[in-house]
């Protein structure tokens, strides 16, 4: 009974999704319907798209299980980081200003903003080369922690299920392109909400309740870690440098990543990105600050992490909950994986066919062999991360590992700084931008193969990616300055459309009385 309770909610949940994709194929006829949803996406299903690309398995059982672990109930920062600096700011500072630019510039991805922009098809195919190393690799990592679940849940291999799981999102993605997958999205978003509130619920009454589980957890000392009484219940925890480094990454990298900045290509209108902006805060800090609040109590359960890793410690939690529950949470895994790996592979398809293929490899291509080259590139893009996958669990290919972990700090730090000053600064040069791109590359595979040579502090990809992300915010204007301006002439036609005169109804602007 209890396993015909869990394969029922899979087969319904993925029933459901490809369902959705194959009835949005008429939204995917043309490679602006593709890739962005013809530009008409609403708050609900960009705000919910935004927030399940953010946060997969990684953020659930992964950071969720080590940052507990590691700071205590203070990890809940991270989530509080992620709601107001990587959702509500990002979107302030970013969705309306990048949703106006990108359509007068004619842009679908974030290379193309870069060579319209600076003028540059050279940055064009740099940006999608950095996107294609290490977003790649990335979505490998999105299947990290399913295997602990299914073994907890089922007697299924693990291959089995990366497989099933990579197959069922290639299929909706491919049928219906972004409409799919942002309706697939706010599902997928619901599930997540519920679970994480249910299952923290759950856990925190296996404890007594949240009183009894604090003050349990203010008895936990570890003096591997910290000396001081009670710091794994403290406001900050045992070690606040690190945990702000994990704050900064995890939050401000949202504004650099290629597959987080195009959701705001495709919302349709001034009313959707503000409601939009609201709701995907609430769910960011529901959703992100649930798991690192979850995590937060990982201590007070038996868990062997020199052995068994802090991927052990969220399905240790998990184990005793009841069937139903760990049958949402598996369902829950299963939706923050999938949303995000669709939206990685419809970012790096269509940046690899409209800026790397299109116009440089084939120099005449019509919609029809674009919308069928991104369609092919999702089934590749799926098969290297399916394999990667693997490659890691069965044999623990540590720098496969080591790649995934620095691929958000490679990205973010390469692209955060001159896609915020394309956006706001005239005086932003090309020159800036390579810097951006070079520094932040360089730095991040350094961290890879020479990781003595770092400072202490900067050893952990983590720390390293927050500094490049600073860094870039800094080399930017800095290099601006000193190299020579760009053409106003150009600058001031990119920038013409925030000078232009457009007519609203007062439902849209209250406007002036007079």
């Amino acid at each position: 009974m209890d396993l015909f309770i869990k394969l029922g909610m899979l087969i319904v949940f993925f029933g459901v999704t490809i369902a959705i994709g194959l009835y949005c194929r008429r939204h995917s006829t043309d490679v602006n319907g593709f890739v962005l949803g013809g530009r008409s996406v609403g708050p609900w299903l960009t705000a919910f798209a935004y927030g399940t690309s953010y946060f997969s398995a990684v953020v659930f059982v992964g950071y969720a299980g080590q940052f507990g672990w590691k700071y205590g109930i203070a990890a809940t920062w991270a989530g509080i980081g992620n709601a107001l600096l990587g959702s509500l700011m990002a979107w302030a500072f970013l969705g309306r200003r990048t949703r106006i630019m990108t359509q007068h510039l004619d842009s679908a991805t974030m290379p193309q903003f870069f060579a319209s922009r600076f003028d540059s098809k050279a940055l064009k195919l740099a940006a999608s080369a950095i996107i294609f190393i290490f977003l790649i690799p990335y979505t490998a990592s999105l299947y990290n922690g399913l295997s602990r679940l299914f073994g907890m849940a089922f007697d299924i291999d693990y291959s089995v299920c990366v497989i099933v799981m990579a197959v069922l999102t290639a299929i909706y993605v491919i049928a219906g392109g972004y409409m799919a997958t942002a309706i697939n999205d706010f599902i997928q978003g619901i599930i997540m909400i519920g679970g994480i509130i249910a299952v923290i619920a759950a856990v925190l009454n296996s404890q007594g309740g949240f009183m009894a589980a604090l003050d349990k957890l203010g008895q936990v000392s570890d003096p591997a870690t910290s000396s001081t009484p009670g710091v794994f219940a403290s406001f900050f925890g045992p070690d606040p440098l690190n945990l702000l480094g994990v704050v900064v990454l995890t939050s401000l990298g949202t504004w650099g990543l290629p597959q987080m900045v195009q959701k705001f290509y495709a919302i349709k209108s001034e009313q959707a990105i503000n409601k939009g902006m609201i709701i995907s805060t609430i769910f960011a800090a529901i959703v992100a600050g649930g798991c690192y609040f979850l995590g937060g109590f990982g201590r007070l359960f038996e868990v062997d992490v020199a052995k068994e890793g802090f991927d052990a410690v969220i399905p240790t939690m998990l184990s005793g909950l009841p069937t139903i529950l760990i049958a949402v949470v598996v369902v829950l895994v299963l939706a923050a994986s999938m949303s995000t790996l669709s939206s990685l592979v419809l970012t790096s398809s269509s940046t690899l066919t409209l800026d790397f293929i299109k116009g440089t490899l084939v120099k005449k291509m019509d919609e029809k062999k674009q919308l069928l080259t991104m369609r092919a590139l999702i089934v590749v893009f799926i098969l290297i991360s399916v394999v990667l996958a693997l490659v890691q669990y069965k044999s623990n290919v540590t720098f496969i590992a080591q790649l995934m972990g620095v691929s958000w700090g490679a990205l973010a730090g390469a692209f955060l700084a001159p896609f915020l000053f394309g956006l706001y600064w005239k005086k932003t040069t090309k020159a800036s931008v390579w810097c951006s791109f070079i520094f932040s590359t360089v730095v991040m595979l350094a961290n890879i193969v020479a990781k003595p040579l770092f400072p202490a502090v900067l050893q952990s990809p983590i720390n390293a990616g927050a500094f490049c992300m600073i860094a870039g915010l800094i080399i930017v204007p800095v290099v601006s300055l000193l190299t020579p301006k760009p053409d106003k002439a150009y600058v001031d036609q990119v920038f013409s459309c925030y000078d232009r005169t457009v007519t609203v109804s007062v439902t849209d602007s209250i406007g002036d009385n007079k």
